[in-house]
């Protein structure tokens, strides 16, 4: 299980490796010509099973802890859709990877 650290702030998010990388791309592609957006996920039971949004912007500082030390393979198909998502007027939504049953990947459990 992986992590996504948010700025200065005591918020970590817990993301499995794979589900992070994706998001890394992802989010990194944006963040690099300079666009500004938020970033949402359904919480993890664990953490109260509501949802959580973040506002992303290259002046805040994040930190993508892997847990493995492979990097896992990329899925196309789920760039381009979180890639749609993040262009989007409602910010990139996290899904889960397409072809996949919806599960605790779509699920993220994040700390403050």
């Amino acid at each position: 299980m992986g992590k996504l650290v948010y700025g200065d702030s005591d918020i970590d998010i817990d993301i499995d490796d794979r589900s992070l990388a994706h998001l890394q791309i992802v989010i990194g592609n944006k963040l690099r010509r300079g666009e500004s957006f938020f970033f949402s996920w359904k919480d993890d039971p664990a953490v109260g099973d509501g949802r959580s949004a973040i506002w992303l912007d290259r002046a805040i500082p994040l930190y993508f802890k892997f847990s493995g030390s492979r990097a896992p393979a990329i899925n196309r198909e789920w760039i381009d859709a979180l890639n749609a998502s993040a262009n989007s007027g409602t910010g990139l939504v996290f899904t889960d990877e397409p072809g996949q049953v919806s599960g605790p990947a779509s699920s993220l459990r994040g700390h403050i």
